[in-house]
């Protein structure tokens, strides 16, 4: 049986306090005001017989006699094939014009997927991006951060990606976007064709924090049934700083004891919760995270991306709108690479950075002055193509043809005894 309540106690930001009883954690509610509007709320803190809610949307015309309502369920979004090429808003409204959803009600920010019914990942995601195929797989189930610095091509290369994977369906989940970066990803989805497998869940800047840290719950929750269904489901995050920010900000709001720089002490596990949702199902599908983190001053002791790597497999560092092959790294690529890829797959990419680390410091004397050899020529050369065919954003290959591309890359500018790869690759491999 609903309960009603007519007096709300205290307002301050989008949060409200009531006094109820028999009422749980992330309960929801609806607020009917005088003028016949309706908000929801969902209760965040319970200190005795003192509720204080989060109200989803601005709480401006809400007056302490308004009604409030617990609906004695939680939040829950809509699952349904008809999701598939809508936008919705952090509450899960449909933001595009569209009808309403109709599917089956889901709650969000469950628990993790039972690690029971985990497998190990051995499966590989292709993006046909050289420098994540090539030298930092992406794999099936994988949880793994863009570290960048505001500014850099991060949506972007988020898009690329959501465009040229093979994953049978693709979730934006987008938190603080201005304007031109929300119309961005709608422009993309539909020039590329990929709307109709893609699906957005979006917090503008100008929304209430609230539905901020309502957005990564809705699109992993929509993910995982997904997955359950037997799809292989992509979801793309932009940005986890801008979600924690929300966090913080409704602490602050709730006068709660801060911890680094402002941010919770609860910030690791409000952000190990969400990037756990990533899993390969056995016998069904697989849910893979690929999440900008921006570091304020290209800090990467900042709070949110130092606790972002204890937690993920690795990250992809963006730098000067490249993805830099040193600061990058795919913890779980050693079980794809070799095994469902090319045999020369491992010792070519080794073999290709490595040359690439060497060219760096031919650059360094070149900078200073020094007389260069003739092996410094033709690591600067080498470095020229490497980053104009591999490190470059714009470039869209198959993993095989990136593969051969290096060969040749490497054929260009040094004789084959010279890049320190076995012969027996070599032999099978070096382009005649």
């Amino acid at each position: 049986m609903k309960t009603i309540y007519e007096r709300i106690n205290d307002m301050r930001g989008n949060l409200i306090t009531v006094t109820a009883k028999g009422v749980g954690l992330r309960e929801l509610a609806r607020i009917d005001m005088k003028d016949g509007r309706s908000v929801f709320a969902s209760v965040l803190q319970i200190e005795g017989d003192q509720v204080t809610l989060q109200v989803f949307q601005n709480t401006r015309g809400i007056s302490t006699n308004d009604k409030v309502t617990f609906l004695k369920r939680q939040m829950q979004a809509v699952y349904g094939e008809s999701l598939l090429g809508r936008r919705l808003s952090g509450s899960g409204v449909p933001i595009d014009g569209g009808p309403t959803i109709v599917g089956e009600p889901i709650n969000i920010g469950n628990s993790s997927f039972n690690p029971v019914k985990r497998v190990i990942p051995r499966e590989m995601v292709r993006t046909n991006i050289p420098m994540i195929d090539v030298f930092n797989c992406l794999v099936k189930s994988q949880k793994i951060p863009i570290f960048s610095v505001p500014g850099e091509p991060y949506n972007a290369l988020l898009m690329r990606i959501a465009n040229q994977t093979d994953a049978d369906v693709v979730i934006i989940a987008g938190m603080g976007l201005t304007f031109k970066d929300y119309q961005a990803f709608i422009d993309n989805a539909e020039e590329a064709g990929s709307m109709n497998k893609t699906i957005m869940f979006i917090h503008r800047c100008t929304d209430p924090a609230v539905e901020c840290i309502l957005v990564p719950d809705m699109a992993l929750a929509c993910a995982e049934r997904f997955a359950v269904n037997d799809k292989n489901v992509l979801v793309l995050m932009t940005d986890m700083t801008s979600f924690a920010d929300a966090i913080k900000e409704i602490s602050i709001t709730m006068d709660q004891v801060p911890s680094n720089r402002g941010y919770p002490g609860s910030l690791y596990s409000d952000l190990a919760a969400r990037y756990e949702k990533a899993v390969q199902i056995e016998g069904s599908g697989s849910i893979t995270i690929v999440a900008v983190t921006t570091m304020p001053g290209d800090d990467v002791t900042h709070p949110v991306p130092d606790n972002t790597g204890y937690i993920t497999e690795g990250q992809f560092y963006l730098h000067q709108g490249r993805i830099d092959p040193f600061g990058s790294l795919s913890r779980l690529k050693q079980l794809v690479i070799g095994k469902v890829t090319r045999d020369d797959h491992s010792d070519l990419a080794n073999g290709m950075i490595r040359l690439y680390a060497e060219s760096k410091k031919a650059r360094e004397r070149q900078s200073m002055g020094f007389k260069l050899s003739r092996w410094d020529e033709q690591l600067l050369s080498y470095s020229h193509l490497f980053e104009h065919r591999m490190m470059n954003l714009e470039v869209n290959l198959a993993l095989e043809d990136a593969l051969d591309l290096g060969w040749k890359t490497m054929k260009e500018c040094f004789q084959s005894e010279e890049v320190g790869i076995k012969q027996s690759i070599l032999t099978k491999y070096w382009p005649k």
